[in-house]
C-alpha cells in the first residue's frame, strides 16, 4: 500500500521555493522542475499523463520566444508572441493533465475526494499543481476526521 505522503516526499519542493526559483531564473525553473519530476509523478500516480517530449516542446516554444523577443523586427516580434502564447497553452494543458492524474490517484489509491479548483489550475498551473502535491496528506487527514465525526 502506498503512503499518502509518497508524492509530496518524492517531489520535495515547497511552492514558495518554486515561485522564488522561477523569479531568479527568469522563468526557466518550472521547466526544469517539470522535466525532473515528470517520471516521479507518472510512477507514483501510476498514470503516464505526459512525457518528456511534451515538456521539451514547452521549452522550445519558451526559449525561441525569449530569443526572438527583442530583435526589433516586427515579424520576429509577432512570432515571439505566438511562441509565448503556445508555451503558455502547453503549460496549461500539462497542468490540467496533472490535475486529472492527481485526482484519479487520490480517489483510486487513497479513497479521498481531492477537489482541485479549475480556475487556480488555469491561472497558477505548475505552482498550483505543486501546492496540491504538498496538500494531499493534509486533505486526507481532514477527510478522515470528517468521516470519523459523521460515523461517531
Amino acid at each position: 500500500m502506498q503512503n499518502i505522503s509518497d508524492l509530496k516526499d518524492a517531489i520535495n519542493t515547497k511552492t514558495i521555493d518554486l515561485v522564488l526559483l522561477t523569479i531568479v531564473t527568469a522563468g526557466i525553473y518550472p521547466l526544469m522542475w517539470m522535466f525532473k519530476n515528470q517520471g516521479i509523478i507518472n510512477k507514483i500516480t501510476n498514470k503516464e499523463f505526459s512525457g518528456d517530449k511534451f515538456i521539451i516542446w514547452i521549452a522550445v516554444c519558451a526559449g525561441l520566444s525569449m530569443t526572438l523577443q527583442f530583435t526589433g523586427e516586427d515579424a520576429l516580434d509577432v512570432i515571439s508572441q505566438l511562441l509565448s502564447l503556445a508555451s503558455s497553452i502547453l503549460f496549461i494543458v500539462w497542468a490540467f493533465k496533472a490535475k486529472s492524474a492527481l485526482q484519479e490517484y487520490a480517489l483510486n489509491t487513497h479513497k479521498i475526494d481531492f477537489r482541485m479548483k479549475v480556475f487556480y489550475t488555469l491561472i497558477f498551473n505548475v505552482y498550483y499543481i505543486n501546492y496540491c502535491f504538498n496538500d494531499l496528506p493534509e486533505s486526507k487527514r481532514k477527510q478522515d476526521i470528517l468521516k470519523g465525526n459523521t460515523e461517531g
